[in-house]
């Protein structure tokens, strides 16, 4: 489903341009197994996890560890006035987005260094048990949370648009939404990641946004807006969200994407049905700037085909 165009962002914002031109958001969600998000109150740079009060030398070591194991480390912070307070202890959430092994924990640090302790491999494998083991005091959290891209040091866009979604969705759906330093696809703003799904979603407005965690309270996933599951490749996004498009399929961890070649990526659904999605890339006719700022290129867009059953499993 497209989102049409509107007068959400001013003429030159990079999300004007994504609008206007109706690009498609299936494909553009980032690509990681597990997530690690910290609450970092006060102000953020434009790279924050090395530019704001988190020790920078942590920060982008521990930031790298986590790439390296398939799993998105970023930082957060409450809605609203970003002050940050003496001896604050800092929140801390742990998400697997591995189907059938999804799950999100939480904890309360007086030190972030103790995230040095975390098993990275167990988070992006969906090991809770491991992932308990190696950072005492880890809780479980029962509701999803949506975090809402608001850096605007990173992304005009993100400013002009997140801030005031977080802030309306501050109220609507209290303790549930964060402000997030960085989620990429700047252009879809305003854009945001459900945890622990791991379901990317763009151009939201508080409405749809309300949507989608309430399709996360039923064990569904809501398709107008959706970018895709970062469990999955790039490609392999636009395929299940193809097929959840032609079967009416909302279930979360329904559908699997079992693998992919140079053409095509297979789907499979629990129930024994499989698809095989053909998916094409091709450079964006005409050039647009990737984000706000920068120089219009004809990037590559992805495009799902129609979806062709295969045998039953």
């Amino acid at each position: 489903m497209r989102v049409p165009p509107d007068a959400t962002g001013r003429p030159g914002l990079c999300s004007t341009f994504c609008r206007q031109l109706l690009e498609p958001l299936e494909g553009s969600a980032i690509v990681a197994s597990g997530w690690v998000v910290l609450e970092q109150p006060g102000p953020w740079g434009a790279d924050a996890v090395v530019n704001s009060h988190l020790n920078p030398e942590f920060g982008g070591r521990f930031d790298a560890e986590c790439k390296k194991a398939d799993v998105r480390f970023g930082l957060i912070r409450t809605p609203g006035r970003h002050s940050f307070p003496a001896n604050h202890a800092q929140q801390v959430y742990v998400a697997s987005t591995v189907p059938g092994k999804t799950w999100l924990l939480t904890a309360h640090l007086e030190d972030p260094l103790a995230l040095d302790k975390l098993d990275l491999a167990a988070i992006a494998r969906g090991d809770r048990e491991a992932v308990d083991a190696s950072l005492p005091g880890l809780v479980p959290v029962d509701e999803a949370i949506m975090l809402v891209c608001t850096n605007g040091k990173r992304d005009e866009c993100c400013a002009i648009l997140g801030r005031p979604l977080v802030n309306g969705l501050a109220t609507a759906a209290p303790g549930r939404v964060w402000e997030a330093s960085h989620l990429g696809g700047h252009r879809f703003s305003p854009t945001a990641v459900l945890l622990p799904a791991g379901t990317m979603h763009g151009h939201l407005d508080t409405g749809t946004a309300l949507d989608v965690l309430a399709a996360s309270d039923r064990g569904e996933t809501f398709l107008t807006g959706l970018r895709g599951r970062t469990t999955w490749t790039k490609r392999g996004q636009a395929a299940e969200i193809a097929v959840r498009h032609q079967t009416g399929e909302l279930s979360l961890d329904a559908l699997t994407v079992a693998g992919e070649d140079l053409e095509s990526v297979t789907v499979w659904h629990r129930d024994g049905r499989s698809w095989v999605v053909p998916v094409t890339s091709a450079p964006a006719d005409p050039p647009r700037p990737e984000s706000c700022g920068k120089e219009p290129f004809a990037m590559s867009i992805l495009k799902a085909g129609t979806p062709v059953p295969g045998a039953a499993r």
